[in-house]
């Protein structure tokens, strides 16, 4: 590869990336501030927000798959110059994620305890009275809002794809500033307010869902951003949206299903395994998550944009670039982060059991970073060409296969402990980077993504210049502003 193309492509995955990692960095603060501050009240309330989270990841994945549809036809069609289209796909992509944030709103105030009871009963026993109070407490808030956070989700992305990382990271940086700032005063009682702990960091968290989409809709709605809303009539796109997006939706919900059984089974070694497990992803998602996200949508955008503009061998280069660029990057933070882990875990909790375990998992994380950004940016770059397929088959086939199948098979059939589950998160995703590289390098991404843009007329736009002038063989890229 030419050492100065490289460079080249290097320096635009930053352009768009860094808006996205300063976003990310305070996103992860803010998860990392709520187990801090929980972290003080006791074992069981890191343990019943840690079980909370796990449902409220299921809009996290529903807002992520409408956005991975929503970036991949905003990327291609500003590519193209379709700005019609593409207007009309993010109109439609926000609605859908309104909507589907509804059915949440009624699980988390009517089915919440049962929810965070299932994980002992998966074990033959009862989950603790305190866990389950606590959990479906926070749950009920924080699912209050999940329309809000799939609205928030999805019109980030779909700005991403246009190429403004920017307004997404300002919006997103003021919303999780206040979040921040709520968990801390509410959850401990400061400036003389009450001190409502698990309580006060579900109504911070739920407070700032609201106001991030409040913010990014009048932000697509004013003059600043290239995006606008449309009127929806085109069903072609939303059938498209809904191809896109269902792939990503299914990947993250198979996900998120084999944590279940996975907490389950850390909870049958003991709660210091699970508030281990918990504290010891949160440590590694504090130092390489907001690059990984960054290189993820860095990914779609420019496989995306070139798509679009008409250059498939661009697009392929990009998304080798992204990855060898994530590769070297986080690859070196996991392997600091092995050696670092006994100082920043005790910074989370000082109970020792906890301590030791979070360790050993944080630890783990960081040998397998390299595979986990790997999977991350050509996921992205896959994605961009509206190709959900493939990490679909590598995730599910991951997480079922290896991270719970290889995890209670040596942890528990085998009686390894803990120990197996260490080998089962690894394995699992060394697998989920394999499948992804094969499948970028051998499936037929780019005719695919040719094939919907001729069936959504986005290839034959009559409105075919991009909005900042620039030629259609060069995408527009808004964060050289």
């Amino acid at each position: 590869m030419d050492l100065s193309r490289l460079r080249r492509v290097w320096t635009r995955v930053f352009a768009l990336a860094w808006p996205v990692m300063a976003e990310q960095t305070f996103r992860t603060a803010m998860r990392t501030t709520d187990i801090l501050v929980t972290a003080l009240f006791s074992p069981a309330a890191v343990v019943a927000i840690g079980l909370a989270d796990l449902y409220a990841r299921f809009p996290l994945r529903i807002g992520l798959g409408l956005g991975g549809g929503a970036i991949a036809l905003s990327s291609q069609d500003t590519g193209a110059g379709a700005t019609d289209t593409r207007d009309e796909a993010v109109t439609q992509a926000i609605l859908v994620g309104a909507l589907a944030g509804i059915p949440f709103v009624f699980f988390g105030l009517f089915f919440g305890e049962y929810a965070i009871d299932v994980f002992g009963r998966l074990v033959g026993d009862r989950t603790s009275p305190a866990v389950v109070a606590l959990g479906s407490t926070y749950l009920a808030i924080v699912f209050a809002t999940a329309p809000a956070r799939h609205v928030a989700l999805v019109a980030a992305r779909a700005l991403q794809g246009t190429g403004d990382t920017r307004t997404p990271m300002y919006v997103n940086v003021a919303a999780n500033s206040v979040n921040i700032a709520g968990s801390v005063v509410l959850g401990l009682g400061l400036f003389g307010l009450p001190r409502l702990e698990v309580v006060g960091v579900g109504l911070a968290t739920a407070g700032a869902n609201v106001l991030t989409a409040g913010l990014l809709c009048f932000a697509i709605w004013g003059p600043w951003t290239e995006a606008s809303f449309a009127r929806p009539r085109d069903l072609t796109i939303a059938s498209q949206l809904l191809r896109v997006s269902a792939p990503r939706v299914l990947e993250g919900f198979g996900s998120e299903l084999a944590e279940f059984p996975f907490n389950a089974l850390l909870l049958g070694f003991g709660e210091p395994v699970n508030a281990g497990f918990q504290i010891g992803w949160r440590v590694y998602q504090q130092v390489t998550g907001p690059l990984s996200r960054g290189y993820n949508v860095a990914a779609s955008v420019l496989v995306g944009q070139s798509l679009g503009a008409g250059d498939p061998d661009e697009a392929r280069l990009n998304g080798w670039a992204v990855a060898g660029l994530g590769v070297l990057t986080v690859g070196s933070i996991g392997l600091g982060l092995v050696a670092l882990a006994p100082r920043l875990v005790p910074l989370f909790t000082d109970d020792g059991p906890t301590i030791a375990y979070a360790v050993d998992f944080a630890r783990v994380y960081g040998v397998a970073g390299a595979a986990l950004v790997c999977f991350s940016a050509l996921s992205g770059a896959l994605q961009g060409a509206s190709e959900t397929r493939v990490p679909l088959v590598a995730r599910v086939s991951g997480m079922f296969g290896l991270f719970l199948g290889a995890s209670w098979l040596l942890g528990r059939t085998a009686g390894l402990g803990p120990r197996g589950a260490y080998v089962g998160v690894f394995l699992a995703y060394a697998w989920m980077a394999l499948v992804v590289i094969v499948g970028f390098r051998y499936s037929g991404w780019a005719g695919r993504a040719a094939e919907m843009m001729a069936e959504r007329g986005s290839d034959e736009a009559g409105d075919a210049s991009p909005a900042d002038g620039s030629e259609r063989t060069e995408p527009a890229d808004r964060t050289s502003e």
